[in-house]
């Protein structure tokens, strides 16, 4: 599995609709253009209407009056994450994606208590990194959202990735919860909740997965690093979700995967009553486009 493949398979999901909040935005737009042209799915774009079309006669002029675009007005970025988080509560998309609007904004449309998307959980952000030489898709949580989750907190950021690995065909995924030794050590609280993690994965507790930490990152990822320590463990090695102890971890090993290693990527917010497509401005239109396919694939898993 790769970002591409991740792709063809949105593809294969049909009467897929994303609404858009704030869909005024150059990037954002392009990657929609590559979605349609796939064919991956239907568009509600919210935002200002001259504006959006003005975007589209610049980068994808064949959208405009597309059978798969729809252009819907809205006065203020406000308006335009209200009515696209309210088309998908009431089942007009499955998907929503942040355009060109902060998003503190867009979250607080998320979570309003009468039409937004609560469902109880947390939020987590879940990226699928393609990173060369490992052969499948490498998750990382949450590198975005929780700055300093506490343990139950943890146990759901765990369930949001398990919920959306699972969606694109990882059935049984391994989790490691990341820390910087492989041993309990109670001055370090990541070890400490990384045990009772797995203990609540053993006792089913956190269930569809395979937790085992902690573990350093070289031993979650690495088969030679984990022999070299003299580690048995189902999930060192070979773990498909890195569970990261905090926010600073989360961002640093996400940025250099990107910078240095030049790594594709594609992510969700997870833990909401529909995945949410929540990229950054400096995020490409292909990196735009592979989280879209996520969250598409994500939504079908509902």
């Amino acid at each position: 599995m790769n970002l591409q493949s991740l792709v063809e398979k949105a593809t294969r999901i049909e009467n897929s609709t994303v609404a858009v909040a704030a869909a005024e935005d150059k990037e954002v737009l392009v990657a929609v253009s590559m979605a349609v042209e796939k064919k991956m799915a239907d568009f509600l774009l919210f935002g200002d209407k001259e504006e959006i079309i003005s975007i589209l006669d610049e980068v994808a002029p064949q959208l405009i009056s597309h059978s798969s675009i729809k252009i819907k007005h809205a006065f203020s970025p406000q308006k335009a994450a209200e009515l696209a988080v309210k088309a998908v509560k009431e089942n007009e998309a499955g998907t929503l994606m942040k355009g060109n609007i902060p998003t503190a904004v867009i979250l607080k449309a998320v979570l309003n208590k009468e039409w937004g998307l609560r469902t109880g959980n947390v939020l987590s952000h879940v990226a699928a990194f393609e990173v060369a030489g490992f052969e499948r898709l490498t998750f990382i949580t949450d590198a975005a959202m929780n700055i300093s989750p506490d343990l139950q907190q943890k146990a759901q950021i765990i369930e949001n990735a398990v919920g959306v690995a699972r969606s694109i065909g990882v059935e049984m995924p391994k989790v490691a919860p990341i820390a910087a030794v492989e041993v309990v050590n109670p001055a370090m609280p990541a070890t400490v909740d990384a045990a009772s993690l797995t203990m609540m994965n053993q006792r089913g507790q956190i269930r569809d997965c395979t937790v085992d930490g902690p573990l350093a990152l070289d031993n979650a990822v690495s088969h030679h690093a984990a022999e070299h320590k003299g580690i048995e463990s189902e999930v060192a090695g070979q773990a498909d979700i890195l569970l990261v102890p905090t926010i600073e971890t989360g961002n640093a090993l996400y940025k250099s995967l990107i910078y240095f290693a030049k790594a594709k990527v594609g992510a969700v917010i997870a833990g909401a009553k529909a995945p949410i497509v929540l990229t950054s401005r400096a995020d490409s239109a292909e990196s735009k486009l592979y989280s879209l396919a996520l969250a598409i694939c994500s939504a079908s898993n509902k």
